[in-house]
């Protein structure tokens, strides 16, 4: 008889083990409510899942001594002014001019489609390790953003950036190397940081920046004859740009944002005629 009632506890000990444990699982991983618990680890701001809530002032990390790497020499004939930069948005490259026959040239990343633009502007100002300060728009559409992001390895600005006249677009260093050579910026130009670095070291503010589509596959580079300079805004439009509208690399894509339409123009002196003017209209935006 005691045998039989030991047996019957033992019994009823082993239907009890196998309904906790999944009990006691599901409050382990998840909480009293279900949740799942905040991560601890440091989010990507480039990519990755966004924090559920976001923090007024995220640390960047540290900020070493990046030493500049001088990038290839190419022949490049153009009739731009030495000293100036020409981005290929469709081949995803920058030229830095040395001569009317040869340039620097630089693998970057440029925008994703509906942030594309095209036009010409003077380099304003260059900041190393420059903070970053995600719009309000982007802020509302990706929640985890900080407020603001102070300067360093981990902010998606790199090492510097070198502002463009009175806008928020950026050629900058990145902390996402392997973004280089793909269109995924929100306008901005990224570079390899050490390459940011060397292109830095050649610049200043009378600078001409000229941003073009794509550039001929023959004869020579020649600057538009007329431009307009990118306004000052805050976010790229929703709006939808017609269907199939043409990628950076001329094929058709289906319907994305569209930039939002610039003001009039600043009246700039006109770079030497004799080449088509830029036809794209530069997206609105803080882009990274």
């Amino acid at each position: 008889m005691l045998s039989s009632r030991i047996l019957a506890l033992v019994a009823g000990a082993g239907l009890v083990a196998i309904a906790v444990p999944a009990s006691a699982q599901g409050l382990s991983q998840f909480g009293n409510w279900g949740e799942a618990p905040e991560r601890n680890s440091t989010p990507s701001y480039l990519g990755a899942a966004p924090l559920a809530k976001s923090v007024d002032l995220a640390q960047g990390g540290g900020r070493p001594s990046i030493s500049p790497r001088t990038p290839q020499t190419t022949s490049f004939p153009n009739g731009m002014q030495a000293g100036s930069i020409v981005i290929d948005t469709a081949g995803r490259k920058l030229y830095y001019t040395l001569s009317g026959s040869s340039a620097y040239v630089y693998p970057i990343a440029v925008g994703k489609e509906g942030f594309t633009w095209t036009g010409v502007e003077r380099v304003s100002r260059i900041e190393d390790w420059p903070d970053w300060i995600p719009p309000a728009e982007m802020r509302q559409r990706k929640p985890g953003l900080p407020v603001r992001m102070t300067g360093g390895l981990r902010n998606p600005l790199g090492a510097k950036a070198i502002y463009l006249g009175n806008t928020l677009y950026r050629i900058h260093g990145t902390n996402d190397s392997k973004s280089i050579g793909s269109a995924s910026s929100s306008g901005c130009f990224r570079m390899h940081n050490d390459h940011v670095v060397h292109l830095a070291d050649h610049v200043n503010a009378s600078t001409l920046v000229y941003v073009m589509r794509r550039l001929p596959k023959s004869g020579v580079i020649m600057p538009p004859a007329t431009y307009q300079q990118v306004k000052k805004s805050t976010e790229p439009s929703t709006t939808a740009p017609p269907a199939n509208a043409p990628s950076a690399d001329g094929s058709a894509q289906s319907p994305a944002p569209a930039p939002a339409q610039p003001q009039a123009p600043e009246a700039a002196p006109q770079p030497p005629a004799g080449s088509a003017p830029a036809t794209d209209q530069p997206a609105a935006g803080q882009g990274i």
